[in-house]
């Protein structure tokens, strides 16, 4: 039994081996047959194939020869004439190849308008916005305002979506024709206030890239984006935060804190109470407190955007929220913690006490780059000054650890860190000096140099303290090779040289280092020559030349000169100086030693000769790296790149407007105003209007239109009107839809409509001044009240309020009351209206749904008696037959589904749905069991394919 088990297995294993080897095999063959490059009539046969899986598979492959640089115009009308195609997919990739190719053949992309404009009105909201997106997106200056009519019918669509990207469309259309700008503004103000946030999030992009001037489309829908903004998307957030940040320096008072104090005593004594009060608008402090809350976005840029409106318009309270933040971004990948730490620079070199906390996170990894390892060393520097003496010493061990890495880099950035820790906190510049001094004696030239230098301003900062570093360093000249590093040294021993002192070693350093003068590269020759100027200009100061010896003769003047020159050693040094420098190769160090012997040849002179070389200098001051970004943003790519950005940044760049002056700041009554999308869909956002209203609503512009409030009570206002989607019709107005148009209306003639329609619309007007002075009671609505649409309507306030009493079933009227109610108080909220007026509970009356229930049957009736004539009429039987069987079963099928639905309402459809489904799968069965089976394949089919359909040999 156990082998018997053990072979089963075996066989289980092998079973499955090979199952996988056949998938596997399948699949590479698959694959193979896919990569094989077909030429351009086969793509072109793919393209119009009457199968939509080979005209994908042609689509697929021409856009791969996109993305490969090939040429793919010759496929243009083959492609754009799928454009039509229902299947969404063919749809996708007839868009991309439309969007790449439409600026070289814009003839052609012309074509494919139509179908696009008709996809405008698909059913499917994905279609719409592709569609949109497309047509905004094809560069073709001819169809702009064919764009703008567009983007006016997005942005009254039901869906959210659609209206998005009608929004991410306007800066497209403006790039194309700036001269449809007004239209813009109309559509981007409709925007803004969409009740939609990510809708509002891509209006305030393209209010930012179309119009960022036009600050007084925002100041009524201030508020509202500002609330939505925690529920937008991340860059809808950073769209608003950029906007508002603008906003608030020229529309707001710039915070100002006060301070106040208080005398009192009966005794005449003052006593000071001191307090400080911050005088913040409560607009501008309603953003900053919404900003809170996306300090802890999971996008970098969001985070860094806040801290950048705290750092520029709030108090400083405000920007210690963002540290925290900020410092945990530092979790990020290297990319975005490079970009996040000279973020963190840049707040620092304003608030570097903040960053004491969390000083641990700036230490350096081994992983760090080079990039990043300068900032957090700055960063180390920055809060050195504000830490106590524990931290210090944490970061000067941190810094010495780092001067003996293998990296010469992070070695040289090392040092200059402890330079910069040094020239910070004068508690700790003996132990800095110590380190830097002990790197001065290192083999590295480039680090010598680095040490040499900072401990050349540390010098600079108290000379008469470092008196015996100077000796140090001067014993170091004959084993220190690196040009800058002796030159260093040079000028430290002339600039600080005393005669007076015993100490003085400038005389002794300039013999030995005229020894080598030949063999010393052109910096150190520099300074060995204004180290000779300096020690003879002592000499000349030591002689304590009388008044009367400088105002003698000329004669005299020249003898005494010349026992000078002749007889003290100095004189001596002095002159073979200038005779090794006349004769050396630069022309830069002839000309210099020309320029001193000039000044110190004649005695009379030396008070010049003194401000020259003996001026005192002020000490250097060891400024951050980066205080040459300092008056970037936060978050801008020139805060990034620094000084080679200039002095005005990158291109593009935009800094911040100046506060406006107190006084002159817009009334903040104007943020008050009511947005007008009060009573919009909670799911849509759309805004409900009566698309029957007359003619002088309907010339009005959008804005006035839509941007008007709409409340329940203007959907609900009339008896027989019926309510849709806003749909503005576009200027050309196709003579279809005129006849549409006029086949509901009544039989009344045009003329008698449309003073009917005028006096609805004064009644209506007049009825919404009544309605907001009237006082909702509790009393139910008489039936003469229900009888009249208006008086009805005036009521809303009360079905709104709860107030009005519900009525008995028995009422007339009683259903359409309750429905109202029970949609205002939330019965009804997630229950989708087919229309605005529900059915009434006298169906004597003919209803709509009656009459499209009997044109519907009429026409099922034409068609079957058609279907059934042929038979009569020797139709091929086979057509006649099944096309009878078809619309018999199904058409019926549809016809009870409609009917069960609309007909008998939603509680009792069930057996409409039923019936209706029973009979409509009967007919699709017999169907397909009967006729499809004798339909004869293609020709091509048979002869590609061995199966179905081929001859039997």
């Amino acid at each position: 039994m156990e082998s018997v088990s053990r072979l089963s297995s075996m066989l289980e294993a092998a079973r499955d081996l090979t199952l996988d080897a056949a998938q596997a095999a399948g699949s590479a063959r698959q694959n193979l047959g896919r990569s094989r490059e077909l030429s351009t009539e086969q793509v072109k046969k793919l393209l119009s194939s009457r199968f939509e899986k080979e005209v994908i598979e042609g689509l697929r492959r021409v856009i791969s020869m996109i993305y490969q640089n090939r040429p793919c115009l010759a496929y243009f009308s083959a492609v754009v004439k799928n454009v039509a195609n229902p299947n969404i997919e063919i749809k996708k990739l007839v868009y991309i190849y439309i969007l790449h190719f439409a600026e070289s053949e814009p003839d052609l992309a012309l074509l494919s308008i139509n179908a696009i404009q008709k996809s405008l009105s698909d059913p499917n909201a994905q279609v719409r916005s592709m569609a949109l997106r497309v047509m905004s997106g094809i560069r073709v200056p001819v169809i702009s305002q064919i764009v703008s009519l567009a983007i006016k019918k997005g942005c009254a669509d039901m869906s959210p979506h659609v209206r998005k990207t009608a929004a991410l469309a306007i800066p497209k259309c403006y790039n194309l024709d700036p001269g449809t700008l007004p239209q813009l503004l109309d559509y981007i103000s409709i925007l803004l206030g969409d009740q939609q946030y990510f809708v509002a999030g891509s209006a305030v992009s393209a209010f930012l890239e179309v119009c960022p001037d036009r600050l007084d489309l925002i100041h009524k829908h201030y508020r509202d984006l500002v609330r939505k903004l925690v529920d937008m998307d991340e860059w809808g957030q950073l769209a608003v935060i950029k906007l508002m940040t603008y906003y608030s320096r020229k529309c707001f008072a710039r915070a100002t804190i006060e301070k106040h104090s208080t005398t009192a005593d009966d005794s005449g004594m003052q006593q000071y109470d001191k307090g400080q009060e911050e005088n913040l608008d409560p607009d501008l402090e309603l953003f900053l407190e919404n900003c809170k809350s996306l300090l802890n976005s999971r996008n970098a840029a969001v985070v860094v955007a806040v801290a950048r409106s705290f750092m520029h318009l709030a108090p400083v309270r405000y920007l210690g929220f963002a540290v925290a933040p900020l410092i945990s971004l530092l979790r990020a990948p290297q990319s975005i913690e490079q970009l996040v730490l000279y973020n963190i620079v840049a707040v620092c070199l304003l608030r570097p006490r903040s960053f004491l906390p969390y000083f641990s996170h700036f230490l350096i990894r081994a992983v760090d780059a080079p990039e990043v390892i300068k900032l957090k060393l700055e960063l180390l520097t920055l809060i050195f000054p504000e830490a106590d003496n524990e931290i210090q010493g944490l970061v000067l061990n941190e810094l010495e650890h780092f001067t003996k890495a293998e990296t010469p880099e992070l070695v040289r950035e090392s040092v200059r860190a402890i330079g910069r820790c040094a020239l910070s906190s004068k508690a700790t510049s003996s132990r800095c000096m110590n380190l830097l001094l002990r790197q001065a004696s290192g083999s590295d030239g480039t680090l010598v140099a680095e040490a040499l230098t900072v401990v050349r301003h540390l010098i600079q900062q108290d000379p008469s303290s470092h008196t015996k570093t100077i000796i140090r360093l001067a014993k170091n000249l004959d084993s220190m090779t690196n040009p800058d590093a002796r030159a260093g040294i040079v000028w430290l021993v002339g600039e600080y040289s005393n005669p007076e002192q015993s100490q003085d070693v400038a005389p002794d350093v300039l013999r030995i280092l005229l020894q080598s003068f030949a063999e010393e590269a052109e910096p150190v020759k520099l300074q060995i020559v204004l180290l000779a100027a300096k020690v003879y200009l002592a000499h000349l100061n030591s002689a304590n030349l009388d008044e009367s010896t400088l105002t003698s003769t000329a004669d005299d003047m020249q003898d005494q000169e010349k026992s000078i020159n002749s007889d003290h050693p100095i004189t001596v040094l002095w002159n073979y100086t200038l005779l090794l420098a006349r004769y050396d190769v630069s022309y830069d160090l002839r000309d210099r030693a020309r320029l001193y012997k000039a000044l110190l040849e004649n005695t009379s002179s030396i008070e010049l000769a003194n401000l020259i070389l003996r001026a005192p200098k002020p000490p250097p001051h060891a400024s951050s790296p980066s205080e040459v970004r300092k008056g970037f943003l936060l978050g801008s790519a020139s805060l990034v790149v620094g000084i080679d950005a200039g002095l005005s940044g990158l291109h593009g760049y935009e800094p911040l407007p100046d506060w406006v002056l107190p006084g002159q700041e817009p009334d903040a009554a104007l943020r008050n105003q009511d947005d007008g999308y009060t009573a919009a869909n909670p799911k849509t956002g759309v805004h409900l209007t009566n698309t029957t209203a007359g003619s002088a609503k309907a010339d009005r512009p959008l804005s006035s239109t839509l941007t008007k409030g709409r409340t329940l009570d203007d959907w609900l206002a009339e008896d027989n009107e019926k309510v849709q989607f806003v749909t503005e019709e576009e200027e050309d107005g196709s003579e279809e839809e005129e006849e549409e148009d006029e086949s509901e209306e009544s039989d009344s003639s045009e003329e008698e409509s449309d003073e009917d329609e005028e006096d609805e619309e004064d009644e209506k007007d007049k009825l919404l001044d009544r309605i907001d002075d009237t006082t909702p009671s509790g009393d139910p609505l008489t039936d003469a009240e229900l009888k009249s649409p208006s008086k009805f309507y005036s009521q809303i306030p009360r079905i709104r309020d709860g107030s009005l009493k519900q009525f008995s079933d028995s009422q007339p009227g009683s259903r359409r009351v309750d429905d109202c109610r029970r949609c205002v108080q939330g019965d009804l909220s997630s229950r989708r209206l087919v229309c605005s007026t529900p059915t009434p509970v006298n169906k004597s009356k003919s209803t709509d749904y009656e009459r499209s229930a009997t044109i519907i049957e009429t026409i099922y009736i034409i068609i079957f008696g058609l279907a059934t004539i042929g038979l009569e009429f020797q139709i091929p039987p086979q057509v006649a037959r099944y096309a009878s069987f078809m619309f018999s079963f199904i058409g019926r099928g549809v016809f009870y589904i409609f009917v069960g639905t609309v007909m008998l309402g939603p509680s009792e459809s069930v057996l409409g749905y039923l019936f209706g489904s029973i009979v409509a799968l009967l007919g699709a069965g017999y169907i397909v069991l009967e006729f499809l089976p004798q339909i004869e394949p293609p020709a091509n089919m048979r002869e590609a394919d061995a199966g179905w359909g081929a001859e039997q040999v």
